[in-house]
């Protein structure tokens, strides 16, 4: 059978490759470029704690205590927070700034020397409350899962782990120089062709746009990307330079040294490694040039506000303007071409990331495409990638638009309401973090995908849709993985959960129990799944089941073996109803499996 066609090399178009030759699909990758990437250390991406583990996964490179290690960089630490910073009258840190912990305790802000004595036991918790007259700073990390969050690096470092993995892969090939400029399709595949050196005709069974906010392929599918320009400008500079908060990400929401407007001069900072930070600066509305000594000017006074001083010396590396678009396309797939990332979509203000987003529809689209290449039309599982992925897109655009005038207007409710300013700053603080309406993944709570409510449903800390917690697990072969290793394998998922297994070898309790008739049930099952064990999920009782998808959504959480609902869950999940009577077949192949199991002990 053809290959899918990916139009784009950038992160999102090499992590769906990476993504497909997972599930045994190959691709094609078409390049307009030479395949290498410009190094611009202004240009970076935050990945969330899923995205981070996809990379993770596709890339094969690990993530341990200090991040992602390739191409000899070393990225920020696991644990991060994003402080706002405030200062007293005479323009020095104010040491009593922070967030309160625990029964309303303080939690101190940093000093102006050093902020090394929150940072190295912090994490980020829930809620926080902003103290004083600062802002945020570190939460205490109050136990329960590793807390993760958001992990800042140089695109073009991401970019080169991504094509170094892509390289190792056979299923993939990278057609390099090769520009799209027309595509067509029939009822079997699509045909596309490209110009350049060796411009040529591709054949494919599904073609993937993925080649970013100018995209041919949408052009050519004459899909409109409505939205609006220019919602913000930042001015970005790239510097080597010591900064009180080595490590750690800040947000500056009025510093006073501003010149002009509630949101004038506002900054943030984020470490990159080596020393070097990327620091951005919101720009008023309008279209000024931001000049080279303007931007020297601003670095400066930056620098010497932070520190209490003048400026520490700093190497300037790079810099930029970027401006921020929010846009989505109307439609995300037409037959057999889809739109992914900054293709389908355009959204970055207030914390936001679109690269984030990108990689989010690659992880959604990869398996669907992949049951569809192995297993024939599967037309409503493919309609449902343009349901779920732009429903939350859309979702996210609509949060930040809806926060930007009182965020960004100065007047309003920040005026009139004591502690509104508060909840704002801590709505923008979510943004970057990956937290709240701003910031956490999306939930597909809308799914076409969603299975029939089912008596036996319990309920879990983790909505129907939302990303599962990733929990440690006993595999098949008796070793202990965490549940988001697991994902991506062209699999469904089956989490029971068992307090006291994880004492006890998978010899002495996997033919115990409920154990037999559920491995019956999944065995039953329309499409391969794993059986996996966990000693505890949030909010799960004993002997709950977890259905979880190849992308790490929940679908169901049903309480003991109900190999019926089991059933007609993943049946719902892959996109349909099978044969009449299968739910039937299912409890009887269950019990029936069962007894034999029983019989042999």
């Amino acid at each position: 059978m053809d290959p899918v066609i990916i139009v784009g090399a950038g992160p999102v178009g090499l992590a769906l490759a990476l993504a497909l030759a997972r599930h045994e699909v190959p691709s094609v990758v078409l390049d307009e470029g030479p395949g290498k990437d410009e190094q611009r250390l202004a240009r970076t991406v935050v990945l969330r704690e899923d995205t981070a583990a996809l990379v993770d996964r596709l890339t094969g490179f690990p993530l341990d205590a200090d991040g992602f290690r390739w191409a000899g960089w070393r990225s920020m630490r696991r644990k991060q927070v994003m402080r706002e910073i405030s200062f007293d009258e005479d323009g020095r840190v104010m040491p009593g700034s922070g967030t309160r912990g625990p029964g309303g305790a303080k939690v101190p802000a940093p000093g102006p020397v050093s902020a090394r004595g929150a940072a190295d036991t912090s994490g980020i918790g829930g809620a926080q409350e902003a103290g004083g007259a600062g802002g945020f700073g570190a939460a205490q990390l109050l136990g329960g899962p590793e807390l993760f969050a958001p992990l800042h690096i140089a695109q073009h470092v991401l970019t080169a782990a991504l094509r170094e993995a892509v390289a190792g892969e056979p299923l993939i090939k990278v057609a390099v120089n090769s520009r799209l400029d027309a595509v067509e399709q029939d009822t079997s595949g699509v045909t596309a062709h490209t110009r350049g050196p060796h411009g040529t005709w591709w054949r494919g069974s599904h073609l993937v746009g993925c080649d970013g906010p100018r995209s041919t392929v949408r052009k050519l599918q004459d899909i409109r990307f409505p939205g609006r320009t220019a919602v913000e400008r930042h001015a970005v500079a790239a510097l080597r330079t010591e900064l009180p908060w080595p490590g750690e990400a800040v947000l500056h929401r009025m510093p006073p040294w501003r010149t002009s407007g509630p949101s004038a001069g506002e900054v943030t900072g984020r470490p990159l490694p080596d020393g070097v930070w990327r620091l951005d600066w919101l720009l008023p509305p309008g279209k000024d040039l931001v000049t080279p000594e303007l931007l020297v000017a601003r670095i400066r006074e930056t620098l010497g506000g932070w520190s209490g001083g003048s400026p520490p010396p700093y190497e300037l590396l790079d810099t930029g303007v970027h401006t921020v678009h929010h846009r989505l396309a109307r439609r995300w797939r037409v037959g057999r071409v889809f739109l992914a990332g900054d293709a389908a979509h355009l959204l970055g203000a207030l914390g936001t990331q679109g690269l984030d987003e990108g990689l989010r529809d690659a992880d959604n689209l990869a398996w669907k495409l992949a049951l569809a290449w192995h297993h024939g039309p599967h037309e409503a599982l493919l309609d449902s990638y343009q349901a779920e992925r732009r429903a939350v897109v859309a979702a996210r655009l609509r949060a930040a638009d809806q926060a930007l005038p009182v965020l960004r207007g100065g007047g309003g409710l920040r005026s009139y309401v004591p502690g509104s300013a508060r909840g704002h700053d801590a709505l923008l603080t979510d943004g970057h973090l990956g937290r709240g309406p701003l910031g956490a993944p999306g939930a597909y709570d809308d799914s076409p995908l969603a299975p029939p409510h089912a008596e036996a449903t319990a309920a879990v800390a983790t909505a129907p849709g939302a990303p599962v917690t990733d929990v440690r697990v006993t595999a098949e072969d008796g070793s202990f993985v965490r549940l988001r290793d697991r994902l991506g394998r062209a699999v469904l998922l089956v989490v029971l959960i068992a307090p006291g297994t994880g004492v006890w070898e998978r010899k002495h309790w996997v033919s115990a129990g409920i154990m037999p008739r559920l491995a019956a049930a999944v065995t039953a099952l329309p499409h391969p799944a794993e059986l996996l064990v966990a000693e505890s999920y949030p909010g799960a009782a004993a002997h709950t089941v977890l259905l979880v998808r190849p992308d790490g959504h929940l679908v169901t959480a049903l309480s003991g073996v109900r190999p019926a609902d089991l059933y007609a869950a993943a049946e719902a999940t892959l996109g349909g109803p099978a044969k009449a009577g299968a739910h039937a077949d299912a409890d009887a192949d269950a019990d029936a499996t069962a007894e034999a199991a029983a019989g042999r002990r």
